[in-house]
């Protein structure tokens, strides 16, 4: 065996091990960047070729459906975002919005919350009803774990949970700008939704619920364990985004 067939061998092995990492859910793009935080010198294109060689590939998200009840009397917000998705600070920008899981039990409904600075979910919470009490939890989870300047934009669908009253109280107690999407454009809302297919591909898709509360510990183990702290974004440059804040942080006291 030739010396590049022996670490052709070797680099299967790491790249075998870095999809274990990544929950068999990365292409060679976040494999390539797993290797280099690892220290591994290659590129990319062999990265690619030994992948293809060994079957792996990324997962293809599938198509789901949202609901978005915005059959109600309460007043809607104009859309500030205008899909300005970008933000060079935390807590600046929030995307928010509401998808359901299936189970035996029936569904359950999750609502997060997602920092578009960092990609990070900074609240999320899950019920048999899809209301304003779940999106308020969600809201208020996020509140209690970051500090909020007045002026951090909101952005939601214009479904009745948001549009409540309750809801935009609370919004106003803390200084936050409301925002939503236009109707029937979920393009308004992209990276809320993106994260949607993210855990519904890599991690709800492959169970079968026999109860709401094991498709809510399912959802907590993607989040907390993986999701935030583990999973690379091509936005962020390929870090997660526990370790994008942090390496933000860094720089700001070094600078």
């Amino acid at each position: 065996m030739s010396r590049r067939a022996r670490e052709d061998v070797r680099l299967t092995a790491e790249i075998v091990a870095a999809n274990g990492r990544g929950r068999g859910v990365y292409g060679s793009p976040r494999i390539h960047h797993e290797l280099k935080a690892k220290g591994e010198r290659v590129a990319r294109k062999r990265v690619a070729r030994l992948m293809k060689q060994r079957g792996l590939r990324a997962q293809q998200p599938r198509r789901f459906h949202k609901t978005t009840d915005s059959k109600h009397k309460h007043p809607i917000a104009e859309n500030v975002l205008q899909r300005e998705f970008g933000t060079k600070e935390a807590n600046k920008k929030w995307v928010t919005d509401v998808t359901y899981v299936p189970t035996r039990e029936g569904w359950l409904y999750l609502a997060a919350i997602v920092d578009l600075y960092s990609r990070r979910v900074v609240g999320w919470a899950s019920s048999e009803t899809n209301d304003t009490a779940l999106a308020m939890e969600a809201l208020c989870k996020a509140l209690k774990a970051r500090r909020v300047n007045r002026g951090l934009l909101h952005h939601s669908d214009r479904g009745s949970p948001y549009a409540s009253t309750i809801y935009q109280e609370k919004l106003k107690e803390h200084g936050m700008v409301g925002s939503m999407s236009r109707a029937g454009d979920c393009w308004d809302n992209a990276v809320a939704e993106s994260f949607f297919a993210s855990l519904k591909n890599e991690s709800l898709h492959h169970h079968r619920f026999e109860t709401r509360k094991a498709a809510h510990a399912t959802i907590e183990q993607y989040i907390e364990h993986f999701y935030n702290p583990v999973r690379r974004h091509s936005t962020l440059n390929y870090l997660s985004p526990i370790q994008f804040e942090l390496l933000s942080q860094l720089e700001s006291l070094a600078a």
